[in-house]
């Protein structure tokens, strides 16, 4: 019998799926989020290798174990990928209960840019040197690249795959996804801005700092509050109590 626990997280899972398949951060049937188990910290819950995001409901998501094996019920096909990436990380952060993977045309574009994401507003603030930078290796399918995919993402919450694409890592569904979303529109606003062929003005390192810490400190309460706004969207009705 799945726990009340498991039901919500797997509500929350799904939700995001959908709500990424919203946003247009989707690439198909590829890419992938997964989440950490509340009673079974070492099972992960993953997409469906075939399903559209906004096809994904919270029964259709399959259990896998660190080692990426499918730990109930009928086996069914899992992105080789995405069980090489988010076992990784999910087995070296404990504090990743949520880690999210994405192709977006503006988020392979920066990668692909030298100087990758740059600190050039507001929003790209969230990621004042708090970003990883991990280099492109191939698709993502042996197992000894997850050491330096680690070490590349250190501490960090987000990481720029170089010539592939954008991770976050939460706390929680929401925080994940809140990320990934400011992450992908930190990465639009720079396209836009790069290709205005107008002279650029950076804030001073100072402010960044500054904003960045503003951004941990949270003290609206503003990711929990998006979250409860962004499950309303997704179509996956809940219980807000």
């Amino acid at each position: 019998m799945t726990s009340s626990t498991e039901t919500a997280m797997r509500q929350d899972l799904a939700a995001a799926y959908r709500l990424i398949a919203h946003f247009g951060m989707d690439d198909l049937i590829h890419t992938h989020i997964s989440a950490r188990l509340p009673d079974e910290p070492d099972h992960l819950l993953i997409n469906r290798y075939g399903d559209l995001f906004r096809e994904v409901t919270p029964d259709s998501l399959a259990v896998i174990d660190h080692e990426g094996h499918q730990a109930r019920g009928t086996q069914v096909p899992i992105n080789t990928a995405g069980i090489v990436i988010h076992t990784a990380v999910h087995s070296a952060r404990p504090d990743a209960i949520c880690v999210m993977h994405t192709h977006t045309a503006a988020g392979v574009a920066v990668s692909c840019l030298e100087e990758g994401l740059l600190p050039l507003n507001q929003t790209a603030l969230l990621f004042y040197g708090r970003v990883g930078y991990h280099a492109f290796e191939g698709i993502a399918l042996d197992r000894d690249e997850q050491q330096r995919l680690i070490a590349d993402l250190g501490d960090n919450r987000a990481m720029i795959l170089r010539n592939h694409g954008l991770l976050t890592v939460g706390r929680s569904v929401g925080e994940a996804f809140s990320l990934m979303y400011n992450l992908e529109q930190a990465c639009r606003i720079q396209l836009a801005v790069l290709g205005s062929g107008r002279p650029v003005h950076f804030p001073p390192n100072d402010v960044c700092e500054r904003t960045a810490a503003q951004y941990e400190a949270d003290p609206d309460g503003a990711a929990e509050l998006e979250w409860l706004a962004l499950r309303r969207l997704s179509g996956l009705a809940f219980d807000r109590g």
